[in-house]
């Protein structure tokens, strides 16, 4: 099915796919009342570049800009199923002195980057919580799933693209 889409439709579904998710993170933080933590902060971060990246690389038609654009994709997909995989793995492997951190903001505004960006991947007790599953998997588990799909469809979009010019 994947190799009927077109690059242009292939990046379409990736952009629309990422605001559905966006969308749906805001409706389970409003309204079903789940606070994100720094983790899930940072995934919607690269759910939001990806929509991008995927959506300008999308409205071309230009193959240079559909290799380069999928070529991006794989490194900001990649980026977000590493801090997917690293959540998933403090859930399923939580700490033994469970602390709340600060939230992300907090951590930007009281410290300099070069401190934040560790602090953020450390996670805290709220990174190792699961609040919401769907079909066994947490919000995690299928954010990973999710990136992890993108990265290989970018890198099966590039694939057919260097192909065609030889």
């Amino acid at each position: 099915m994947l190799s009927r889409l077109s690059v242009r439709q292939a990046m379409v579904a990736i952009s629309l796919t990422c605001v559905a998710l966006l969308g749906f993170s805001q409706y389970l933080q409003h309204v079903v009342g789940l606070e994100p933590c720094p983790m899930c902060i940072v995934q919607r971060y690269a759910f939001v570049l990806t929509a991008l990246i995927a959506g300008l690389t999308g409205a071309t038609g230009r193959k240079g800009w559909h290799i380069g654009g999928a070529g991006l994709l794989v490194v900001t997909a990649g980026f977000g199923a590493y801090v997917a995989a690293r959540q998933s793995w403090l859930q399923w492997y939580p700490p033994e002195v469970v602390s709340c951190g600060r939230d992300f903001y907090g951590m930007i505004e009281n410290f300099p980057l070069q401190r934040a960006i560790p602090m953020i991947f450390r996670g805290s007790g709220d990174c190792s919580k699961v609040d919401w599953t769907f079909l066994g998997g947490s919000i995690a588990n299928w954010s990973f799933v999710c990136f992890a799909a993108f990265a290989v469809l970018s890198l099966e979009l590039i694939w057919r693209q260097v192909r065609r010019t030889h």
